[in-house]
Parts: structure tokens; sequence; C-alpha cells
């Protein structure tokens, strides 16, 4: 199975912005296009697409509020904090109207962005995202980090159920660092607030939205990804066959790269079109 181009090792940077030190790496030229990884995980997630997608857009791949070398001095996390803290990143940077493309906890952030700060991006990719609390996504919960009850995380447990992931959070995170952020991000993702939108906040999503989904994904169904759709004022919708949740930046990379950057594409130049007349 062939992974895609690998982006060349770049040297980090940090940004002072609402009030963190955010790590980020740089590549290629052009239009920004920020990259927003899923919770837990950092800016490698990235590794097997930000080659390709230099090649069109100046990328910014970071890592989020407590994720990676991004610290965290609040000690708590929400998405809105963390769409915050894009915001406040961009505005750094001076970039103007950037891409956006969030899977999973980024593709949350990404959506907060467009609801709070409807003029900041010129398009979205929302993959992996989710709208409301669903019995697959507590299951998935309690197996992950434990009843959404209960602040704890067992992370003697999480390392028992979870070898490989635990392994890997340990080597980006640190031996204690990624036990720390397992108990930062477990109030968010089991407060059903996390995830209490109405038909307004979507409405107020102004930028071109793709909305990408698996259709094995068992975290977020495909009706709940077509509700999404249909919510949003201009979005289009993927679906992706036989892609599971992960898919859609590891196995099925090859796959969907190219659908991607046609809807970035696309919308940059609609974009350019617009601002010419």
């Amino acid at each position: 199975m062939t992974q895609g181009p690998t982006a060349p090792v770049q040297q980090g940077q940090y940004v002072k912005a609402n009030g963190l030190n955010i790590y980020y790496e740089d590549n290629g030229t052009g239009e920004p296009l920020l990259l927003l990884h899923g919770g837990t995980v950092n800016l490698q997630m990235w590794e097997h697409s930000r080659a390709a997608f230099a090649e069109q857009f100046r990328v910014i791949a970071l890592d989020s509020r407590g994720h990676g070398r991004t610290n965290n001095p609040t000690g708590t996390l929400s998405y809105r904090l963390m769409a915050d803290d894009v915001a406040a990143l961009v505005q750094a940077l001076e970039l103007q109207k950037p891409l956006i493309f969030g899977f999973s906890d980024g593709g949350q952030i990404a959506l907060e962005i467009g609801i709070h700060y409807p003029e900041l991006a010129k398009a979205l990719v929302l993959a992996g995202t989710m709208i409301r609390f669903t019995p697959e996504y507590r299951t998935w919960l309690r197996a992950m980090v434990g009843d959404e009850q209960s602040p704890e995380v067992d992370t003697e447990q999480f390392a028992r159920d979870h070898p490989d992931w635990a392994a890997f959070l340990q080597q980006i995170h640190g031996p204690d660092a990624w036990k720390t952020l397992l108990h930062q991000i477990k109030p968010m993702w089991a407060s059903p607030l996390s995830f209490n939108y109405t038909p307004d906040d979507f409405a107020h999503v102004a930028a071109p939205t793709l909305v990408l989904v698996g259709d094995r994904d068992d975290l977020v169904s495909v009706e709940q990804s077509v509700e999404l759709y249909r919510l949003l004022p201009h979005a289009e919708l993927a679906v992706i066959p036989g892609a599971d949740h992960g898919a859609i930046v590891s196995a099925k990379t090859d796959f969907i790269q190219p659908l991607v950057l046609d809807f970035l594409l696309r919308h940059r130049a609609q974009a350019d079109q617009a601002t010419t007349m």
C-alpha cells in the first residue's frame, strides 16, 4: 500500500499567541493552508500528506494546545479555546484568510472557527467531525478513557488496552506528558456541551466547507455528516468508501489528497476571481 510523499524535515518554530508558545512547521509557498491534527496526537499526523499540499500552498502544521510541543498553561482544553488559539496564530503570523483542514478534534476546532470567526478562513475542510453525542461515540469514549461521569483516566489500563497507541503517545509527548494530556482531554471529549450546536451556529459559517467522512467511521456516522452538510450554508460532501475514522489521514491518503486539493484549489480560484472583479 502506498503512503504518498513524505514532507521534508522542517525546522520548527514557535509563535506567541493567546498566551501560548505554539509550535508549528512551515512548508511550501503561496496561500496559507493550516493543518489541524486530531486529539492526543500532534502535527506528525500529517507526514504523509504535507508534501503534496506544499506543492500548491504554504502549509502550516501546528501542535494544538497541550499537544506535542505546544504548552497549555491553563491545564484545560475546549474546542472553542483551541479555535481562539488558531485565530490568534493567524493574527500573529499575519496570514490573510487561510484555508483550514481539520481532522477529528482538528475538525471540531475548524468548525468552531467557522462559527465564531466567520471571516477568518477562505475555505474549510471538516474531516471526521461530530455535531452531537451518539451511542457509538459513548461506546468509543468509555473504551478509550473510561466512564464519562468520572474525571479520572486509568492510564495503566489505557496502556494495557491500547499498547500501540500508548507507545506512540509516549514517543511524541514524553513518558509523563501523554498521561497529563489524557487527563486534560477527557473532560472535553466527555462533555455533551462540547457538541452543543444549534442550527443558528451552523448558519454563521460563511466559508465554503467540505464535509469529509469515511463510510465505516465508528465515531462519526455518514448520516451525521450528511446532516452537517445540509446545515452548513456553503457545503460539499464527500463520503470515502471503505474508510474508518483514521483512514482519512492514513490508509486512504492517496485517494483523499486529490479530492481535498480539488476542493481547495477550486475555492482559492473562486475567491481570487471575486477579488479581481
